[in-house]
């Protein structure tokens, strides 16, 4: 079967193509035969090394597909069900083995397409906008990149909650597009200056949350647009790492900063279940609707990773095998 790996770290040239045999499932695992894999933006920092691996490596960590076998001792799947999962290194392929305790059922209504390009993603809005900062009525947000994937399902999320949303993207294409979503105010980050138009938007009050994905060109545009006792949670860093800074630093606005894994809030298969059980809850609700991009074949997983970091996506990217 067809699989992308890589033997050294660098940029989207490492990735390579390669047939290996189609895996057998251990005790606890299951077989699926993929129908999409989900590209997400963690994909290029074990790629760059940021997040180091054993190499050489499989890569990739979102994919939907069908049950095809089930080792011993599963009991929570059978062949033939519609699933999807994330955490398991190696979805870029054709197939791949899974532990089943790590593996979501898709629901009827919900296309394996959809379950591919929204699981990591939605999970990781779920967690942000529910439990590492609980979304309430009123709160005044801002989401950076608003056009990304993840972006995307936090505007429509954060609004669904009745939150006021400031969306930051760049140009005018993207910014129409967070606008769409529901966002109530939109700031082109690479034309206009971020912490005085988040300050004439809310009064000079500042943000409740910003939800910041991007990293070291936003650190600290976000820092000072937060409200007294706001929350800054740094979760990506599509720019690169957040620079160091001191904490005697956040006594300005007695602030907290928090950098959260998505892993840490499914830990636990029960965990795991109930996100995404919030999550197929609100895209049935209609109230996050999700926007797949663009899509390229499995073997063109170096463009991919090319128009990603290019940020030449909008919304959702697959990997179709």
């Amino acid at each position: 079967m067809l699989a992308i790996q890589f033997a050294r770290t660098g940029g989207p040239e490492v990735l390579e193509a390669v047939q290996v045999e189609v895996p057998s499932p251990a005790a606890g695992q299951i077989l699926i035969r993929h129908q999409a894999v989900g590209l997400n933006y963690i994909d290029t920092y074990h790629r760059s090394g940021l997040y180091p691996l054993k190499l050489p490596s499989g890569i990739g960590l979102e994919a939907a597909g069908v049950v095809e076998a089930i080792g011993d001792g599963v009991t929570r799947f059978q062949v033939g069900d519609r699933v999807a999962y994330n955490g398991t290194m190696g979805a870029y392929a054709e197939a791949a083995v899974v532990p089943a305790e790590r593996t979501v059922r898709v629901p009827d209504g919900v296309s394996l397409e959809t379950a591919a390009a929204v699981l990591l993603k939605g999970m990781t809005a779920e967690f942000l906008v529910r439990r590492c900062f609980h979304v309430k009525p009123g709160d005044l947000v801002l989401v950076h990149a608003a056009a990304g994937g993840v972006g995307q399902i936090l505007v429509q999320w954060c609004k669904a909650l009745g939150a006021t949303v400031i969306a930051t993207a760049g140009g005018e294409a993207k910014l129409a597009l967070a606008r769409s979503l529901g966002a109530d105010h939109v700031i082109d980050y690479g034309q206009e200056d971020v912490v005085a138009r988040v300050g004439e938007i809310t009064g000079g009050k500042g943000v409740a949350v910003v939800y910041d994905g991007v990293g070291k060109d936003t650190w600290d545009a976000s820092f000072k647009s937060l409200a007294k006792r706001g929350v800054l949670v740094t979760f990506g860093n599509a720019s690169g790492p957040v620079p160091p800074f001191a904490p005697l630093e956040l006594s300005a606005k007695s602030a907290f900063v928090t950098r959260p894994r998505l892993f840490d809030y499914i830990a636990t298969t029960e965990e795991l279940d109930e996100s995404a059980e919030a999550l197929f809850g609100v895209l049935a609700s209609g109230a996050v609707k999700i926007d797949i991009g663009q899509t390229f074949p499995l073997a063109e997983a170096r463009a991919a990773h090319e128009a990603l970091e290019g940020r030449k996506t909008t919304g959702a990217t697959l990997l179709i095998p």
